[in-house]
């Protein structure tokens, strides 16, 4: 298939299954592997399985570049800081590029192979990231797609820094039978926030949400708005720990407090469910509501992006899909998800 798609659930999978996917998508690789990761750990067994296979395709001659974030020095609680260790990576046997979280974090996490598919979504390579934590990844085989995926690549790799890149053209392009759309921040991250508030406010019959948090003054805006006039079904997951960390955050900086009554608004008009998961520290286990979905009517928004200002900043990539079947199979993953969790706690309540 041209698009495929995996979903995780908290103790919905073993690591090593999720890594052994992860280990044959590089294994099929003849000519060039672009890999772009916010938190890598190789360290594990099921982590050690795609160094196996990373490591096997540079012996048989693919030619293998390795991107990762490097720690940004300002308060980021949301999304959690990486474990990434980067004289780790940097004894890899291929070229490598710590980039600088200027002004915000290189966020991603896709490879390009040979030029003409993608591995993406909001899957980091870590064994909590493949065990405890809800997330997506996304296959897609198109070399046009696969190009902008390149191009945004290289983009980091040049330049050793977020700012100023991202700067790709989010042309359509037919996979398939559906259309898409790669996004590309910090270029488009105002534009794409847009993108997916038009499509939330246009939305007819559904809307479903699967966000660590939800921060965008675009969606949340028009969210509220579709949600007191009932326009269409609507409902959603959160991470209610990061939430109430960016609440406290909002009323403490007096920027963002106008944002508090539609969050609020939101959470309780519509059926959204919150996962309390564990405040992050570094001993701690990892297991937040990772995935970062939209499905409005038979679009569906997926990849690295929380739908958030700060993500907006980020280095971060989103697969804009039209195509029912992915809508229908997102959607359905988001309401089993939300099914799992009590109802979110609306800010300040």
């Amino acid at each position: 298939m041209a698009i495929e798609l995996q979903t995780l659930t908290d103790g919905g999978q073993r690591p090593g299954d999720v890594a052994r996917g992860i280990a044959g998508f590089l294994a099929a690789a003849q000519q060039s592997l672009d890999i772009a990761m916010y938190d890598v750990r190789f360290e594990t067994d099921a982590g050690a399985l795609v160094l196996a296979s990373l490591l096997a395709a540079v012996q048989r001659g693919v030619a293998v570049r390795f991107l990762y974030n490097v720690d940004h020095p300002g308060p980021i609680p949301v999304p959690p800081p990486p474990g990434t260790v980067p004289d780790a990576i940097e004894a890899l046997p291929v070229p490598t590029r710590g980039v600088a979280g200027i002004p915000d974090l290189m966020h991603h996490k896709f490879v390009v192979r040979d030029g003409d598919a993608v591995w993406t979504g909001s899957t980091n390579w870590t064994d909590d990231s493949w065990t405890r934590q809800e997330n997506v990844i996304v296959t897609i085989r198109s070399p046009e797609i696969a190009y902008a995926y390149t191009l945004a690549f290289e983009q980091l790799w040049e330049r050793g820094e977020v700012e100023h890149t991202g700067k790709v053209d989010p042309r359509p392009e037919d996979v398939g039978s559906a259309r898409v759309r790669a996004w590309f921040c910090p270029e488009h991250g105002e534009a794409l926030s847009h993108r997916v508030a038009k499509h939330i406010g246009k939305a007819r019959e559904r809307v479903r949400i699967a966000s660590p948090v939800l921060t965008s003054g675009p969606i949340l805006a028009t969210l509220v708005e579709v949600v007191n006039e009932r326009r269409c079904a609507v409902a959603g997951l959160i991470d209610d720990t990061q939430v109430d960390e960016v609440f406290g955050q909002w009323r403490t900086n007096g920027v963002s407090e106008w944002k508090i009554p539609l969050l609020r608004g939101i959470l309780e008009g519509a059926p959204f469910s919150g996962k309390t998961s564990t405040p992050w520290s570094p001993t701690s286990v990892h297991d937040f509501m990772h995935a970062k979905v939209v499905v409005a009517d038979d679009t569906s928004f997926v990849g690295s992006f929380n739908f958030s200002r700060s993500g907006e900043r980020n280095a971060e990539n989103v697969l804009e899909i039209r195509g029912e079947a992915v809508a229908d199979r997102l959607a359905a993953y988001i309401d089993d998800v939300r099914g799992r969790y009590p109802p979110a706690t609306p800010p300040g309540s």
